[in-house]
């Protein structure tokens, strides 16, 4: 590296003396508007540090000489809109499921209420269009594991599926393997036989006869001597290859197996009245509401 300065040739300007491996650096100083303007955004930022919430505490933080909050703001819009709502879900909260879907007005604002609470509390579970994924029941669909009528949808979403409420949903199903109740073969033969009643096919060789015996001494009495469920003890139909866990040969012995307990949590005392019934009415709305 040089230490003198030239003019370069080509340009016509000077250089700062610097040099390496043959190329020169020209002294090219940064325009005077740009300098200005960083400098003002030094000044603005140390202003900004002076009168607004910035600097964290061990505790706290900083409230700034203006006391600014964007969250005091939003919670004062919030409580706006909650005041302008009022009287609307107080209705809602008081009408009764079925007149709320006779009356277009309140209908309007369940469904939006509805969306709203569904994104913020069920669609980590059910998927933001309410699909569902595996363990999780798709509610755009007519088949309910519960029933899909309004007040059976309102009483699910209150009190929830093995949630610990005394008034929840509590059918489970039993884990035939684990508990020595099936041997391994005949959880085999029996998985393969359910496999049939929704038309799906069956390992070769596989029992029916077998298959069917095991059926009727062990799961007809929740699923029904077809396989059709019972939403009374929350039995799923196994004859309309809607599967909430999986249909292949392996997830049925897994279930069969070791049985399945999902839990819905209980909304009651965490949503208000008004809330559970718009998601009620939007969960109905869905498609899949009977």
């Amino acid at each position: 590296m040089t230490d003198h300065s030239e003019v370069d040739k080509v340009t016509g300007t000077a250089t700062t003396g610097h040099a390496w491996d043959g190329i020169k650096e020209l002294n090219t100083p940064l325009p005077r508007w740009w300098l200005i303007t960083f400098y003002l955004t030094i000044v603005w930022a140390i202003g900004y540090w002076v009168v607004y919430p910035a600097w964290p505490l061990i505790t706290s933080h900083t409230t700034g000489l203006f006391n600014y909050s964007t969250r005091a703001d939003v919670a004062v819009e919030l409580a706006n809109l909650e005041k302008i709502r009022g009287e609307k879900m107080v209705k809602l909260a008081a009408t009764p499921l079925a007149e709320i879907e006779k009356d277009p007005a309140l209908l309007a604002l369940a469904r939006a209420s509805g969306k709203s609470a569904f994104g913020d509390n069920c669609a980590p579970c059910h998927g933001s269009g309410g699909a569902g994924a595996k363990g999780f029941p798709n509610l755009n669909d007519d088949d309910w594991i519960w029933g899909g009528k309004l007040d059976q949808i309102e009483q699910t979403i209150l009190y929830g599926a093995r949630s610990g409420n005394s008034k929840a949903h509590e059918g489970q199903m039993l884990a035939f393997g684990k508990d020595g109740i099936l041997k391994p073969a005949e959880i085999v033969t029996v998985a393969n036989y359910v496999r049939s009643l929704a038309g799906l096919p069956t390992s070769t060789g596989s029992d029916a006869a077998a298959g069917k015996k095991i059926f009727a001494d062990n799961c007809a009495s929740c699923h029904g001597d077809a396989g059709k469920g019972n939403q009374e003890t929350g039995a799923p139909n196994l004859t309309d290859k809607i599967w909430l866990y999986g249909s292949d040969e392996a997830t049925l012995i897994e279930t069969i197996t070791n049985g399945r307990a999902g839990v819905m949590p209980a909304w009651v005392g965490r949503l208000d009245p008004a809330t559970i019934k718009a998601l009620t009415v939007y969960v109905h709305s869905l498609g899949g509401g009977q």
